[in-house]
């Protein structure tokens, strides 16, 4: 491995909204008391019309994606299980068709996994992993998980961290497991994951990578080890004799378990803070271990100047007390919504692939005569004072922000988290276009409210279990990490 390739950037994205594990104990902690034990914070949730795949448009898009050659899409959640969900967030962030797609998923160490298999390729990459895993109401998972996305470039140029070595065991030791059938994890006990998986196979893969590379326990400044119950972490490092102020955050307290995603997650978290020359040591856990050692550079200080970190995103959101609302969001319970969402949703695919670039990329059109933008584009220019014919280049909006010019709150309109909002949204430098908004609450909304776009669920056909996308506008640089 060349020793000069790894991370160039990174960026992370969690929802706005956060569930108050207080309010979950209160609703459900009837059922079994031993879940007030997790009575503390809260854990992040996606909104119906977030999954996956919007959730990593939502991290990548604040990386640079000019010189971008392959993308490599990880998660054990993804809405679909043949079509690809890399070529959807390729799409969203309108890289080249020519661009490398290609998705991981299969166990909670896909995304390091995919981290291993991207440092050894040397052209310009882009990793996102993302999960939203549902879990049995009253559950402890429930409690435990989160959902959020995380975004690392890779390369050999301007690395933040480099990529020392990498160790992987593969064992099939079975703590948890979800069907194609059966929707929800099913989970055996702690102690088997604890005592059989996580304290007898995390040491062997550190070991061998730490004697390869003559580095001591003592060196690790940064220890990141993703698990969905914190104490396990310090347990596995007390083992291997790494000090407990080298334990990474577990992210634990407002945001959750976040799946295949955790690690890199984690990882963000360590890269905001980190110093010049300390070694992080990073490992995954499902069905065995992978180890990656990585070395903060002098250039990673410069980033942190420049950017939001993952902890002050965390600051942020709302957080939700309703029980049943946090339910709906995931689909576990069936609300009537009445005539008005009984309807025919069937998506034209033939229309969709030929506008494919407009829906996913919210590529419009910018008059080379009179510099007017315009969505869709067309062959004619709409401003009146010029209707220019054939003059237009491609525009896209996705990355400009606007203000509302007008909205309106439906409560007659069906919307799976009523009211339904949309309105005009005036972008920067020109365009006026018509949007669905979302991220408001009711009365939040008002005349010059500025927003940013945000790729989203448009439509759930449930009939045929076919997702459509498209741009809507939210808060602005709501959750974004830049």
């Amino acid at each position: 491995m060349d020793s000069k390739s790894g991370i160039t950037n990174f960026s992370a994205y969690v929802p706005n909204q956060a569930m108050s594990r207080t309010a979950m104990v209160d609703a459900i902690g009837w059922t079994k008391p031993s879940l007030k034990a997790f009575n503390k914070g809260s854990r992040r949730y996606v909104e119906w019309d977030e999954d996956p795949i919007t959730l990593s448009v939502a991290a990548a898009s604040s990386l640079e994606l000019n010189t971008i050659k392959q993308l490599c899409f990880a998660s054990t959640s993804a809405p679909f299980l043949d079509r690809q969900n890399a070529g959807i967030i390729a799409t969203a962030l309108d890289l080249p068709t020519t661009t490398h797609c290609f998705e991981l998923s299969g166990s909670q160490r896909a995304g390091s996994s995919a981290l291993i298999n991207m440092s050894k390729i040397t052209d310009n990459s882009i990793l996102v992993a993302a999960d939203c895993r549902k879990s049995k109401a009253g559950s402890p998972a429930e409690m435990l998980n989160g959902d959020a996305s995380a975004a690392l470039s890779l390369g050999t140029e301007n690395v933040l961290a480099e990529i020392i070595d990498t160790e992987t065991i593969y064992a099939d030791i079975v703590d948890h497991y979800r069907t194609e059938k059966s929707g929800t994890d099913y989970y055996l006990e702690d102690r088997w994951f604890r005592d059989e998986g996580l304290n007898k196979i995390v040491p062997q893969a550190v070991s061998k990578l730490l004697v390869r590379q003559n580095i001591s326990v003592t060196d690790i400044s940064h220890f990141i080890l993703p698990v969905p119950n914190p104490s396990m972490a310090k347990s596995v490092a007390k083992t291997l004799g790494i000090a407990n102020e080298a334990v990474s955050d577990s992210l634990y307290e407002n945001c959750g378990y976040t799946g295949c995603a955790h690690s890199l997650l984690m990882l963000i978290n360590v890269l905001d803070k980190a110093k010049a020359d300390e070694w992080i040591l990073l490992c995954g856990f499902g069905q065995g271990c992978d180890t990656v050692l990585l070395k903060a550079t002098s250039k990673l200080v410069e980033k942190q100047r420049s950017s939001i970190s993952l902890k002050n995103q965390l600051k942020k959101g709302k957080v939700e007390t309703n029980y049943t609302k946090f339910l709906s969001s995931s689909g576990l319970i069936d609300i009537d919504w009445g005539m008005r969402s009984e309807r025919d949703n069937r998506t034209a695919h033939s229309v969709a692939f030929n506008k494919t670039r407009d829906i996913y990329g919210f590529v419009g059109g910018k008059c080379t005569t009179c510099k007017t933008p315009q969505f869709p584009k067309s062959r004619r220019c709409v401003n009146p004072e010029c209707s220019a014919l054939d003059t237009q280049i491609d525009y896209r909006f996705s990355s400009i922000d606007g203000k509302i010019k007008s909205f309106t709150e439906d409560w007659l309109a069906f919307t799976r988290n009523p009211p339904l909002m949309y309105g005009n949204v005036d972008f920067e430098g020109g365009g006026n276009i018509f949007l669905e908004i979302t991220g408001f609450g009711v009365g939040e909304i008002s005349i010059g409210t500025k927003v940013s776009t945000t790729f989203r669920i448009k439509d759930i056909d449930s009939k045929r279990g076919f997702h459509r996308y498209f741009w809507k506008a939210a808060p602005e640089k709501s959750g974004h990490h830049v």
